[in-house]
């Protein structure tokens, strides 16, 4: 696959101006030197999400999503740095080089194959499945209760006997590398040729883009295994793909329900809930969630009720939580599973259990519960020091509080215990920030901790002031102020990549995001540094301010260390003297800063 240059990205990037783009997708309304409009990521009355042609970036002040015109395709579309590039590429009419190297052509030509190999296949199955000879897989459709509608949504099929596949697939021209490839036929030890997949309901899995990129097989009595699932092949990696994903994402869905087999996904989808995907096995990756975070912020969990399910659901919430999700779990009562439960009750009262799937926080107390005799003293004490641990992760103090409410209530111990064991744990963490007062509010802001975000800010404006003045500032501030002199990791960070590009020429604020293409999060943060209004008059006097903070920050720091010297008795008499001096040129300089 040909690699697109810098410079070729910088003209695609240059030649789409971000407003003209944005302005097809959302009403835009200039305010001030901005554009601004409703956030096309989340849902929101007022607009919040600012769009700069000046610096050519965009970020919501509500989500906090930003980033270039590329950023701003991948996320609206769905697509990928690669296929945003092309798009817009085609939008303002630059023609993109072709595949040059030989090694490459080939693993595309084969990956091409493939993807019609896969295609030819699950149309010779959706067929076969209603062949006269196909009664097995016909009556199991019956029992199913899937009609004719969702058997052709989702390409449903049936596999035939022994080499059915092979014939025909060579039959159409393909080569046995080919078709090896597609891993739908595996090579035996006799040097034979057999279908992987036979006398099997089959099930198409595919990407984003509605290609097929895998199968998967299930078997129609007792025999096992229940599933045969396509092995990762040049098209398909297991974990990074979702089942029905293509489908649910359709419906520009709120929140996306994830169950756990095909079979729920299917079921569901019939009876009229469309929003749903299912993981490709139980457990979820985190390239999954990240994938599930690009179409929606909520999602319900609803995996079978039996105990390798319930252990998912735990792996799954805490990935989807670390990612940015409102995750919660779906409790079902009186089936199995999804396909059961809709079957059984209908799609009424599916919906509503999902309106009423409980919090994460809700569903580990309920875990643990059931895991230790709450009547039991020494249980009820390690139970409730269980969910002080739980109730330190919850960020929101209204929703933390509300739990502690309801905790106190339904196991009659009162809020000041579980908010003092609260803050014992925040304290042995080092949060003491995050420690609540005696009537359990948050505790007011120290003077310190104002002064910290006044640092933060101001920290924040230097960056947002290296990005958008170029090298001259660089220059100004690189003897003076380090990456290391700020506080927060965030900042360092950017500071330290800018530091390091400033040194090789010219630097601007696509440089700078491309430094992070690939940290969705450090390019939302930078995004919304540079959409930040400073109030800055004076660019010269507002720098110049902040290297003498800098500057007096370091004597301050280094007096005292002096001082510290100065009061050890065993200092000899030369040491002694070069600290006086060096104390003394501090002072001055002090005064001079002043």
């Amino acid at each position: 696959m040909v690699r697109y240059s810098d410079e070729l990205i910088d003209e695609i990037r240059n030649s789409n101006d971000i407003v003209d783009i944005i302005s097809q997708y959302v009403v835009l309304k200039r305010s001030g030197r901005n554009f601004f409009g409703l956030c096309p990521f989340h849902k929101e009355k007022s607009p919040s999400f600012s769009v700069s042609p000046d610096r050519q970036i965009f970020h919501c002040f509500g989500c906090g999503v930003g980033g270039n015109v590329i950023h701003f395709i991948q996320k609206k579309e769905n697509i990928d740095f690669r296929e945003a590039i092309e798009l817009l590429a085609e939008r303002a009419n630059i023609t993109l080089p072709t595949i040059e190297n030989s090694e490459d052509n080939k693993r595309q030509l084969l990956k091409s194959k493939v993807y019609e190999i896969n295609q030819k296949a699950a149309l010779f199955y959706h067929e076969n499945l209603y062949k006269p000879t196909s009664k097995q897989a016909q009556e199991y459709i019956k029992k199913r209760k899937l009609d004719n509608k969702t058997l052709k949504s989702f390409q449903i099929g049936y596999s035939g006997n022994y080499n059915e596949l092979y014939a025909y697939l060579k039959k159409e021209g393909y080569s046995d590398e080919e078709i090896i490839a597609s891993t739908l036929v595996i090579k035996n030890e006799n040097g034979t040729y057999v279908d992987r997949f036979r006398k099997r309901l089959m099930i198409p899995i595919m990407d984003v883009r509605n290609r097929v990129i895998a199968f998967g097989g299930r078997v129609l009595d007792n025999s096992l295994p229940k599933y045969i699932n396509s092995p990762e092949s040049i098209v398909y990696s297991k974990g990074r793909n979702l089942f029905a994903l293509n489908i649910a994402k359709n419906y520009n869905p709120q929140k996306l329900i994830m169950v756990e087999g095909y079979m729920d996904a299917i079921s569901l989808y019939q009876r009229g809930i469309n929003n749903v995907v299912a993981s490709l096995g139980t457990a979820l990756t985190e390239a999954q969630g990240r994938l599930l975070r690009k179409y929606c912020e909520k999602v319900i969990i609803s995996y079978d009720s039996d105990g390798a399910g319930q252990a998912a659901t735990l792996r799954g919430l805490e990935i989807l939580k670390a990612i940015g999700c409102d995750v919660r779990i779906l409790q079902m009562e009186g089936a199995k599973d999804p396909d059961e439960y809709v079957i059984k009750f209908g799609s009424g009262r599916f919906n509503l259990l999902v309106e009423e799937a409980i919090s994460l926080v809700e569903f580990k107390v309920k875990v643990l519960k059931k895991q230790l005799d709450i009547n039991n003293t020494n249980d009820k004490i390690k139970f409730l020091n269980e969910i002080a641990k739980i109730l330190t992760t919850v960020d929101n103090d209204i929703e933390k509080e509300v739990y502690i409410e309801k905790i106190s209530k339904d196991y009659n111990i009162s809020k000041e215990a579980i908010y003092a064991q609260i803050n014992k744990i925040n304290y042995s963490k080092n949060q003491g920030s995050k420690v609540l007062d005696r009537n359990f509010h948050v505790k007011p802001q120290t003077k310190n901790e104002i002064e910290s975000e006044a640092l933060i800010q101001r920290e924040n404006m230097i960056l947002a002031l290296l990005i958008s003045g170029g090298k001259d500032i660089y220059n100004q501030i690189k003897d003076i102020i380090k990456p290391q002199d700020l506080r927060k990791e965030e900042n360092k960070n950017i500071m330290t990549k800018m530091y390091e590009e400033y040194k090789k020429g010219d630097s601007n604020i696509n440089n700078v995001l491309d430094l992070f293409k690939e940290d969705e999060k450090i390019i939302n943060y930078i995004t919304g540094i540079m959409a930040t209004d400073y109030e800055i008059k004076d660019i010269n006097k507002s720098i110049k301010d902040a290297i003498n903070i800098y500057q007096k920050e370091k004597l301050i720091n280094r007096k005292n260390e002096i001082i510290k010297e100065l009061d050890n008795k065993e200092i000899n008499l030369q040491d002694k003297s070069n600290l006086e001096k060096e104390l003394t040129n501090i002072i001055m300089e002090l005064t001079r800063i002043k």
